[in-house]
């Protein structure tokens, strides 16, 4: 069981259950105008709301603001996520455009919830990780990415290398973020793409880089070595909307 204490990550969290789904129960003590907000918001959608004493919600979900909700750990999960990668690519059907980004070892839940907040506004369709070493703190990803934890579909793999290998049978080219590539705007990235993002300081492991089909950067001017990896994340996402979208 977890705690999100969050605005953001509440008021997403209630909005994303579908009919029928309740993510927890929503705890309050002495609410602010916000958190009452938040509490009709949740009886409108028939999720219980309980209210309990100071010390014991400062007990259970410290930083709080007078309201928390209750979920277990994937209650902070888009509720429509596919179950494995075999659906999510049965689910494109003939979709000729489509945007996938792939951490590789990401294990700051600051940077994977910024990471998901991004995923979120620049419609990427999926995110895939490995079932280990990726950031693991619901709590703070569900803060962190604003509640878009609550939106986008991501999916977890065993193995990456294999994952990123029936991708390409589906269609996707495959590019991995690295100081070494070729500058993003120079490369196409308008139809079927699989993003790769590395690990704080690690970058993407080898047998991931050899299963790109190219290797590209964020040209910067900066004297410092590069970009935080949930800001690089961000522009790479960009450039590939700009280019779907055209000259506006």
């Amino acid at each position: 069981m977890i705690y999100l204490t969050g605005f953001h990550a509440i008021e997403e969290a209630i909005k994303s259950a579908g009919p029928g789904q309740h993510p927890g129960t929503l705890l309050m003590a002495k609410p602010g105008p916000r958190a009452k907000e938040l509490a009709a918001l949740a009886t409108a959608r028939t999720i219980r709301v309980d209210r309990v004493g100071t010390h014991e919600l400062d007990r259970l979900a410290p930083g709080h603001r007078g309201i928390a909700l209750t979920v277990d750990e994937g209650g902070a999960r888009r509720t429509g996520t596919p179950a494995d990668l075999a659906a999510f690519i049965a689910g494109l059907e003939d979709r000729k455009d489509a945007l996938v980004a792939i951490l590789d070892e990401i294990t700051d839940p600051h940077n994977y919830g910024a990471i998901l907040r991004s995923c979120d506004q620049f419609g990427v369709d999926m995110v895939l990780t490995r079932n280990r070493r990726t950031a693991k703190h619901a709590g703070i990803i569900a803060q962190t990415s604003a509640g878009a934890v609550s939106w986008v579909s991501a999916v977890e793999a065993a193995n990456l290398p294999r994952a990123v290998r029936n991708l390409k049978d589906a269609g996707f080219w495959i590019y991995g973020a690295d100081a070494a590539g070729e500058a993003a705007y120079s490369r196409d990235l308008t139809g079927r793409i699989a993003l790769i993002l590395g690990g704080e300081g690690s970058g993407i492991s080898r047998l991931l880089k050899e299963s790109c089909d190219g290797l590209i950067r964020i040209p910067t001017h900066g004297r410092i070595d590069s970009l935080n990896v949930s800001v690089a994340a961000g522009i790479l996402f960009y450039e590939a909307i700009r280019q779907r979208r055209g000259p506006r």
